[in-house]
């Protein structure tokens, strides 16, 4: 039986970098791809990598009607260098009924606007990758980093020396940094979650959510 989450059909507004990306992500992990631009060249370079790519003006609210946008779940909003596309496109799929609008936001200003007028999702790329280089050149323990907020994170790090043959519960990581091991990565297997009994082996890598300077505070343990 197909599973259910695969029939989510998702479109994709504005094919630059990151929403060529998203795009071409989703479908090779098996979904429904509508990709979208203004422009003719970037919609003839993804034309054999999505399901249906269009040219179409999506400040244009009947252009949008004319894509059937109310039938896809999921709408990412992915255009960059027009903030003034990207915002109204953002209000005129919140006002046809979207479901679910995930919008591409290049500052905190931005964020905000798209939020205020009904973006269920912001997302910021540039920062977010911004912020993981940054922490992977300071740190060679981290693997992978996302900021939620200005004082919660997600991130993946090697498990530092200094834990490895500890259990969980003897590391005390949620007193000393107020950060939960939500999974364990060992070689191909992930527990979750992860049981406070379990001992830390070398090579093993913590997914952990908590607060940042915590996640920055383990980031300086070898």
């Amino acid at each position: 039986m197909k599973n259910n989450n695969k029939n989510k059909q998702f479109a994709v507004i504005g094919l630059g970098r990151f929403g060529t990306s998203v795009a071409t992500t989703l479908f090779k992990l098996g979904y429904d791809v509508l990709a979208i631009d203004v422009n003719e060249e970037q919609v003839q370079k993804i034309s054999e990598t999505v399901t249906h790519v269009v040219q179409a003006d999506t400040t244009d609210e009947n252009s949008l009607k004319a894509l059937g946008i109310r039938n896809y779940d999921v709408v990412i909003v992915a255009v960059g260098s027009d903030i003034q596309a990207n915002v109204l496109t953002t209000l005129l799929l919140k006002e046809l009924g979207i479901k679910y609008i995930v919008a591409k936001a290049i500052n905190e200003l931005h964020g905000k606007m798209l939020a205020k007028i009904g973006a269920d999702r912001v997302v910021y790329p540039e920062r977010d990758m911004g912020l993981r280089v940054a922490h992977s050149l300071v740190s060679t323990n981290v693997l992978e980093y996302i900021e939620l907020s200005p004082d919660l994170s997600v991130a993946e790090i090697t498990a530092p020396k200094i834990l490895v043959g500890h259990s969980l519960a003897e590391t005390n990581l949620r007193v000393k940094y107020e950060l939960n091991v939500v999974a364990i990565k060992r070689n191909e297997v992930l527990l979750v979650p992860p049981p406070s009994d379990e001992k830390i082996k070398a090579g093993d890598i913590l997914i952990l959510v908590g607060q940042t300077k915590g996640i920055q505070k383990l980031e300086e343990l070898e």
